[in-house]
């Protein structure tokens, strides 16, 4: 009786949320679509620029041997350190160059081609998406904190947890035998013997087609995220949520300034690290090594992406979620072991 009324309840639970948010969105119509504007504004601006020419250009190196031949040249690097064969080095390689979600697009890709397992994209999933370093390093670094040095110190330490949690997650379905293991001559005949000069007119014009699918679905979870943060601002509940939260980082010597930056990062990143950069304090050590943390996370506005772009696979999103989690605090405490080693990284106002 009592699991019936349980299971009934959770039923309510997303509708009652969808309803509130409609209610929201006319209630706070003014703040909202000043937000949606600025997510619009941030994903024409930042967004297609700096990912669509790389989504473009990953799908048509898709349909040709370079994954191949990269494969064979670091197969002996990749299998030993990951348990990945060697052409998950291309999604690795990516997803480190070009930011969220190219990691992610990319082992679906190589999911959806037969290129690699079912386990091995998924130990794919568990590392290959990150922040790119113009990200890092540009908007972060030298934009929200004016400091090229803060900037860099977030990229090694971004990279260094990444490549951590692949080494972490080797062991994810460690001994399985796959059932649709795919050979590497295999996956290498089977897709890119067809593709010519001839034919480059259609195969770009698939990928170019596949490139805006996906930039458009990053647009929405720009400007809903935007909207959703608006309205945790609007009707108070963010702040709410804040008092309620402080005490339980009081241990860490962590304020309510604080709390808002990681709890709005959490949400989406961009926000949440602009917050987080301008709280004015003496020693803005702390604020580097919780933007660290939310970097490697990567929010709920990624996550939902990854869902998104994995959602025409057969993949487990648990070794996306678990690995973005334990980035997020390697990054933080590679950054915190970097400033208590080196003194002039101890950044004071």
């Amino acid at each position: 009786m009592y699991k019936f009324k349980i299971v009934k309840l959770k039923n309510f639970i997303l509708p009652f949320i969808l309803v509130f948010f409609t209610i929201c969105l006319v209630v706070f119509s003014n703040s909202n679509l000043k937000a949606a504007k600025n997510g619009l504004v941030l994903w024409a601006n930042s967004v297609v620029p700096s990912l669509f020419p790389f989504f473009v250009a990953t799908e048509l190196l898709s349909y040709t041997n370079f994954t191949y031949y990269l494969g064979k040249l670091l197969n002996k690097f990749m299998k030993p350190l990951f348990n990945i064969r060697g052409e998950g080095s291309f999604a690795f390689i990516m997803g480190i160059l070009s930011g969220y979600p190219m990691g992610a697009k990319i082992a679906a890709n190589f999911r959806q081609n037969n290129i690699c397992s079912k386990e091995e994209c998924e130990r794919l999933l568990s590392f290959t998406n990150n922040s790119g370093p113009l990200f890092i390093v540009g908007t972060v670094g030298i934009s929200m904190f004016g400091n090229s040095t803060i900037g860099l110190l977030l990229l090694i330490t971004h990279i260094l947890a990444c490549i951590t949690v692949g080494i972490i997650f080797r062991f994810w379905k460690f001994g399985k035998k796959s059932s649709d293991y795919i050979s590497t001559k295999t996956s290498a005949s089977s897709k890119y013997r067809n593709v010519s000069f001839s034919n480059l007119g259609e195969v770009l014009g698939k990928s170019i087609t596949n490139s805006i699918s996906t930039i458009l679905m990053i647009g929405g979870f720009v400007v809903i995220f935007s909207s959703i943060i608006s309205i945790l601002n609007s009707s108070g509940i963010l702040s709410s949520l804040v008092v309620l939260l402080t005490p339980a980082f009081n241990f860490l010597h962590i304020d309510s300034s604080f709390v808002y930056g990681i709890l709005t990062g959490l949400l989406e990143i961009t926000n949440g690290i602009s917050s987080v950069s301008s709280i004015n304090i003496k020693c803005i050590s702390i604020n580097v090594i919780i933007t660290a943390f939310l970097l490697g996370c990567g929010g709920l506005s990624v996550l939902l992406q990854v869902l998104s772009i994995t959602s025409k696979t057969d993949l487990s999103i648990k070794p996306y979620f678990y690995g973005k989690l334990l980035h997020g605090a390697l990054a933080a405490f590679y950054t915190f072991i970097a400033i208590s080693v080196f003194p002039f990284l101890n950044f004071n106002l």
